[in-house]
């Protein structure tokens, strides 16, 4: 899998491909993939949809982002089809998420119990400081 990956913000990524990418990530367990009218609004309200494609066009990646691109960036879903893991392909969703978002913004994003040794080892820094209201 030496191919070039290409990454472009799509704003009208079509839900069949991005509910099929998380089915191919470990990130499908943890979003509503059952629910196609929520993951229709997931698309339809984020700020940035970043996509990694390889050379034949399948979806491989995506980072699904909420920001105001100036204080802070939400990055909500970041999917690599697990296939593709290991190859630098988050990291890389990750710093063009930062960087669409505009540096100064605090990228925040919380972690997949799995991947709690990952984002530390690509240089996010854990924070103590977070809170949530789950969801029903």
């Amino acid at each position: 899998m030496s191919e070039a990956i290409v990454y472009t913000d799509e704003p009208g990524l079509g839900v069949d491909e991005f509910i099929d990418v998380l089915l191919r990530s470990t990130l499908a367990e943890r979003r509503p993939v059952d629910d196609r009218r929520r993951i229709v609004r997931m698309l339809e309200q984020a700020d940035i949809r970043l996509c990694a494609r390889d050379a034949k066009g399948l979806l491989v990646g995506v980072a699904r982002s909420l920001t105001d691109f100036s204080y802070c960036c939400y990055l909500s879903d970041l999917a690599v089809d697990v296939a593709w893991q290991r190859h630098g392909i988050g990291k890389e969703l990750i710093h063009r998420t930062h960087a669409i978002a505009g540096l100064d913004a605090t990228l925040i994003l919380l972690s997949a119990p799995k991947a709690m040794s990952y984002y530390p080892h690509i240089g996010l820094t854990r924070s103590e400081r977070a809170f949530t209201i789950a969801h029903r």
